[in-house]
């Protein structure tokens, strides 16, 4: 279960997604402009710590891309290079958002969720009064199943492509697609649909 706060974003996320892409290695040469969420995604922190979600953006020329984030109350040692943005949000205060492939929590909670086969965590939205509401998503995504993986995995070594970015970790490689196509994926992957996106596309890919 994912608890989210009625609150205000001073950036937003869209705001703070869009003015980061264009500084990725991943993101060179691509028409980029005018973004539009098209669907996002949740995974629990068992500690409940860290907020993890991922976006996927749609931009003006049809190219759909995928932004893991979590979200912290204090920095992350040694991720200033992953650093996404800094918010304020208008209940929990000052945000320190992270690009998710720099994030042990992002790591281990994705690894898991390849797995296991999991689906993505439910939402509840919290109101000032403490009421709680589920809130329906028009995304799905679930993994396909793997063999175990020995945690904690900890942080890994970040390589960019083109088009993904593989976290290299002591025991397995996890492949976040930056771009998002209809290639098919024979790895234990984590796949996803949204709207005008019927058909089940890999995300994730988990590599031994």
């Amino acid at each position: 279960m994912a608890l989210i706060h009625r609150a205000t974003l001073t950036p937003s996320k869209l705001e703070a997604i869009a003015a980061w892409i264009p500084t990725q290695p991943w993101a060179t040469g691509l028409d980029i402009g005018g973004f539009e969420v098209v669907g996002a995604y949740r995974y629990d922190d068992p500690a409940g710590d860290v907020g993890v979600e991922t976006h996927l953006l749609r931009a003006e020329s049809g190219t759909v891309l995928q932004v893991p984030l979590t979200y912290r109350s204090a920095p992350l040692d040694g991720a200033d290079a992953y650093l996404v943005a800094t918010m304020n949000h208008s209940v929990l205060g000052k945000r320190w958002v992270y690009d998710g492939v720099g994030d042990p929590v992002y790591l281990a909670v994705t690894v898991t969720a390849v797995s296991e086969g999991a689906t993505r965590a439910e939402l509840f939205v919290e109101d000032s009064d403490g009421t709680l509401s589920t809130r329906e998503q028009s995304t799905s995504v679930s993994g396909t199943g793997a063999n175990p993986v020995v945690a904690p995995l900890g942080a890994g070594t970040v390589e960019h492509t083109d088009t993904a970015t593989l976290v290299h970790t002591k025991h397995v490689t996890l492949l976040v697609r930056r771009v998002i196509d209809a290639t098919a994926s024979a790895l234990p992957h984590l796949f996803g649909t949204w709207p005008g996106q019927d058909e089940p596309v890999a995300l994730v890919e988990l590599r031994s």
